[in-house]
């Protein structure tokens, strides 16, 4: 009973993100999406996303590649070997645990050229709150930051703290990208505060007209 104890814990991480990404992969190949203003994006840029709707996000075959951040959490393991399997560059790192190596790393690749995604409100919340991180390494690189919102009908809403949406298959998804916001290096307490807040009011109102074209609102 331990070995099959020993076996499940080194095995899961690699059992679980293999079937969730195959169940991601058929659904995203399904469903219609429809988008607007990722055409023409300057690059380095950090596409920003609100946590609970990265799902439309991971199954598109995006022109770039894009890095993630992702923590070193339990679930993290699961999320980097998805996230991997679609293509993306993944750094480990959150506020919580190893944020200083994430954060330089974060700034180099940046500074390399390659765009990021990222959800101004994780990994804790609170939701469609844009915490200072992304802020920071925007200022850093000098790499613009995207405001996108995306909404899918039909739908799953979970009762996690971020809503994590789930579209059914074949359902309609649209995705919204707004004008970059880039924050001055020189940039105050004052106006980091006001560039926070125009990122996430942009945000807000990208999904909410997502939401209402489908009729979510």
């Amino acid at each position: 009973m331990a070995s099959l104890k020993y076996w499940w814990r080194e095995r899961r991480p690699e059992i679980i993100s293999g079937a969730v990404a195959f169940l991601v992969r058929v659904v995203g190949r399904s469903v219609r999406f429809k988008s607007e203003g990722f055409e023409a994006l300057p690059d380095p840029h950090i596409m920003c996303a609100w946590h609970g709707r990265t799902f439309i996000f991971v199954t598109r075959n995006w022109p770039r590649k894009y890095g993630v951040i992702i923590s070193h959490s339990r679930d993290g393991e699961i999320q980097t070997r998805i996230f991997e399997s679609f293509g993306f560059e993944v750094i480990r790192g959150s506020t919580g645990r190893g944020g200083i190596r994430a954060a330089v790393e974060g700034i180099r690749l940046l500074k390399s050229g390659t765009s990021m995604a990222m959800t101004p409100d994780g990994p804790r919340g609170p939701s469609q709150v844009v915490q200072p991180g992304v802020l920071m390494l925007a200022q850093k690189s000098g790499a613009a930051l995207i405001p996108a919102g995306m909404s899918a009908k039909p739908r799953i809403l979970t009762k996690s703290w971020d809503r994590y949406m789930v579209p059914w298959p074949f359902s309609k998804c649209i995705g919204y990208a707004g004008e970059p916001i880039y924050v001055p290096k020189d940039a105050d307490e004052e106006t980091l505060e006001r560039i926070r807040l125009q990122l996430e009011n942009e945000m807000t109102r990208l999904q909410t007209k997502a939401e209402a074209e489908l009729g979510q609102a």
